[in-house]
This record gives structure tokens, sequence and C-alpha cells, in this order.
């Protein structure tokens, strides 16, 4: 089953962040993007989601990974998709 909720916490000239955005485009998934860099409500979420301040932080169906890159993304993609 294909995840249904799919939100990324960003910030602002993030590096990391944009090659997030990039492979999540790459593979057609639609996300919301929630930019924390001026917003302190949703930077407090971040961090109570994922225990740290660093971006990107991806929640999926619930489930959590923090301070990425695209090879944990996809890794962390293919565990909750088996595979697809």
């Amino acid at each position: 089953m294909e995840p249904q909720n799919i939100r990324l916490f960003v910030k602002t000239g993030c590096g990391w962040c944009d090659a997030a955005e990039e492979w999540l485009a790459e593979h057609d998934i639609k996300y919301a993007t929630i930019n924390v860099s001026h917003d302190a409500k949703s930077f407090r979420e971040m961090q109570e989601l994922s225990g740290q301040t660093r971006a990107p932080v991806i929640e999926i169906d619930g489930e959590i990974l923090a301070d990425f890159g695209p090879e944990e993304l996809e890794e962390f993609w293919q565990e909750l998709t088996g595979g697809k």
C-alpha cells in the first residue's frame, strides 16, 4: 500500500533538503513541504517528532526519518513500501 500522508520539513538554503525534494520529485511522490525557517510552531513540531533541530525531516504515515541524504531516504522508502 502506498503511503498516504507524507510531510517534509525543510529549512531555507538547506542543500540536504533540496536533495530530498529532488529525490521525491524524481520518484513522482506527492508530499507536503513545511519550511521551518520562519515558523516557530512548525520548527517545534519537527523537533518533537525527530528529537533534533536538523533538517530535513520526513514523516511518512507517522514514521520519521531525520537528518538524511537521498540514499537514506531511498532505503527508508523501500522499507515502508515493501520495495515499491
